[in-house]
């Protein structure tokens, strides 16, 4: 009896527009209401597809930040409402989850943000997102903001890197790709390559500050064995401190 009387309760605050079924991705002011992050992310299907799939309540209602119109029934119910059903949020977030209010449990936003960010990560904007100035950042300290939660930690700071692979090989182009091409260009931490070094790299040690060292940083460029076949190692064309910054291990700079 209590939970008819609980269910009739829920049918009636949804005819008024109220957020019922799921409170994920919402937050509570006087009321629920849908967070930024509910519809942050774009659906894997055409938003036209997702329209047809979960049509709402209302006609013409789309689900926003900062509104409380109810979700569409078909993004958590197979039966009209009656009972809530994880397979049918499940298929949802995978699909239309921007239209379904869910983005902020998808993969690429659902992970946590480290616990001291260097910026306040409810108040990221989309334009930061792509902000050369910040991606990287908020990749480190607040992925769930921009959907980096799958990158590790690491992206590109600028968004077109891909389209010329050929500036990752280019000796010129180093800083710029050491800056804002790390991801494509294998320049992250967690993807530095760590491999002894041959043929002759070997010959060309180089000393810091006047002593030998046994262990070096780890290089931050994948083509530091070509380029040192090339001369890169001896030639002084590149300073030393060029040389550690790419090569510290292939070339034996301490």
């Amino acid at each position: 009896m209590i939970s008819s009387v609980f269910f009739l309760a829920l049918l009636a605050h949804s005819a008024f527009g109220q957020i019922v079924s799921d409170f994920n991705c919402t937050i509570f002011t006087d009321k629920n209401v849908y967070a930024p992050t509910a519809t942050v992310c774009s659906n894997t299907y055409s938003d036209a597809t997702c329209a047809l799939l979960y049509p709402p309540a209302t006609a013409g209602d789309v689900i926003a930040p900062d509104t409380e119109i109810p979700r569409p029934v078909n993004c958590w119910s197979n039966d009209a409402g009656t009972t809530f059903n994880q397979d049918m949020k499940d298929a949802a977030i995978a699909s239309c989850a921007k239209t379904c209010g869910y983005c902020c449990q998808t993969d690429a936003y659902s992970c946590k943000n480290v616990q001291f960010p260097r910026l306040k990560c409810d108040t990221i904007t989309s334009a930061q997102c792509d902000s050369p100035a910040w991606r990287t950042i908020i990749a480190q300290d607040c992925p769930s903001a921009c959907g980096f939660c799958n990158e590790g930690g690491c992206v590109d700071a600028v968004t077109n890197c891909a389209t010329d692979m050929s500036i990752c090989q280019n000796i010129g182009m180093q800083d710029f790709v050491n800056s804002y091409c790390q991801k494509t260009c294998d320049r992250c931490a967690s993807s530095t390559t760590s491999s002894s070094s041959s043929g002759s790299a070997s010959s060309a040690t180089t000393k810091s500050s006047g002593t030998s060292c046994t262990t070096y940083d780890a290089d931050t460029v994948t083509a530091c064995t070509s380029w040192a076949a090339n001369g890169f190692c001896t030639n002084t064309f590149y300073t030393d401190a060029q040389r550690k910054a790419r090569c510290a291990t292939t070339c034996k700079i301490c």
